[in-house]
């Protein structure tokens, strides 16, 4: 089950002025479950996005940065579950472009106004006659009051769905902020196997829009790891429609930036907490670093290690791999000596070895616990980073060695 994560209550989603959500049961891969999402946005809205850095990036992928930067009026976008449209070739392009052509057609849009998305199985054709009959389905159902739906349909190996809103007052106005994401595994900084979309009812010119959300992913999906698998299909989107007429700027960016990066750093999170098999919720700080770069090149090796995941799993206290970890983790000039490894209030290690106040039953008490920190102080500097993670289980390999089944 999700560590200390339980699915949102639909009532708790906000609508966001502007935007409607709509889903079919198009029996994509397995019939009778919501796997076809169609979002419409109101005219003068803007979209901005960042996607995967794999470069066998998914057809959708590459078809949606095609979209995006030939359209100034997006005003659809498309999601598909059970199949990726990755490591498909130009049929699985011309798969996107017709799901965009033809979702445009019912709306009367052109296609280049649509983003296809697609999340599931690599290297399988994707079944455009299914979307497209579930097409008409998920246009009727379109509605702004529907995001619990929608978090549902984006599903995977997701255990629950993950939406969160919060408002923020800006110019004596209330500003709101609903986003939902979607991925339990093959999730790796820049990005994750995730889906996300977030949308506010502020009106953001398209330039700031893009700049707001790349500065949401460097502190939230960018800070996630489950295994260390970087995804195809990763998308990370943010939508503004301006219904509420507070338009923001760079004088007042900061507030709406820091509600966006709140809702989506929960997203994030969530998907580590639902992480597949996941029993342990690990929050990695690494402070007194030269730079930012640094302490997070040392926190992803702490969070890549199959060895630091297991023995969490475990509740095993061997916290000598933490240690392996940060010395293979590649800072040529790391002084261990001067270094302190902390467990949540358990210093561990210090002037290069155990701790003379430390003791295996506190090491022990902490490790039983379902959210732990794993502190370092590298005493190095003044920069700091903080990251997400997960323990590995037996249910991890059993979820992923039956994934096409």
């Amino acid at each position: 089950m999700p560590v200390n994560l339980s699915a949102p209550v639909a009532a708790d989603l906000l609508p966001v002025a502007g935007v409607e959500l709509g889903v079919a049961e198009a029996g994509i891969k397995r019939a009778n479950r919501k796997d076809l999402l169609v979002i419409r946005l109101c005219e003068g809205a803007t979209v901005a996005g960042v996607f995967t850095t794999n470069r066998f990036c998914a057809a959708p992928v590459t078809v949606a940065k095609q979209h995006l930067a030939a359209a100034q009026d997006i005003r659809a976008l498309v999601v598909n579950t059970g199949n990726a449209n990755a490591g498909t070739g130009e049929p699985g392009m011309a798969a996107a472009r017709a799901t965009c052509s033809e979702l445009a057609h019912l709306l009367g849009l052109a296609p280049e106004q649509v983003l296809p998305y697609s999340t599931g199985v690599i290297m399988e054709p994707l079944p455009v006659e299914k979307i497209v009959a579930g097409l008409p389905q998920a246009i009727a159902d379109l509605k702004a009051d529907n995001w619990f739906d929608a978090a549902q349909a984006i599903m995977t190996t997701d255990i629950v769905a993950k939406a969160v809103s919060r408002q923020v007052s800006i110019g004596g106005r209330t500003i709101t902020v609903t986003g939902m994401s979607k991925g339990s595994g093959m999730i790796h900084p820049n990005m994750a196997t995730m889906l996300g979309y977030i949308a506010t009812d502020a009106a953001v010119a398209q330039p700031l829009l893009q700049k707001m959300v790349r500065d949401a992913a460097d502190c939230s999906f960018n800070c996630i790891s489950v295994d260390g698998d970087t995804s195809t299909n990763d998308a990370l989107m943010l939508m503004a429609t301006g219904q509420s007429e507070v338009v923001i700027d760079a004088a007042n960016r900061a507030a709406l930036q820091t509600v966006i990066n709140e809702v989506a750093t929960l997203l994030a999170q969530a998907i580590v907490r639902d992480g597949e098999g996941a029993t342990k919720f690990i929050t990695i700080r690494i402070e007194g670093g030269h730079s930012e770069a640094e302490c997070k090149q040392i926190g992803y090796a702490i969070a890549h290690s199959p060895l630091v995941k297991t023995a969490f799993f475990a509740s095993d206290p061997n916290l000598g791999r933490i240690l392996a970890a940060i010395g293979y983790a590649g800072i040529t000039d790391l002084d261990v000596a001067a270094l302190q490894v902390y467990l949540d209030d358990v210093l561990v290690t210090e002037q290069g070895g155990r701790a003379a106040s430390y003791r295996e039953e506190d090491g022990a008490r902490v490790m039983q616990q379902s959210d732990i920190t794993i502190r370092v102080v590298l005493n190095r500097g003044t920069a700091s980073a903080t990251l997400w993670t997960c323990d590995f289980s037996y249910d991890y390999v059993k979820i992923n060695a039956s994934y096409r089944s």
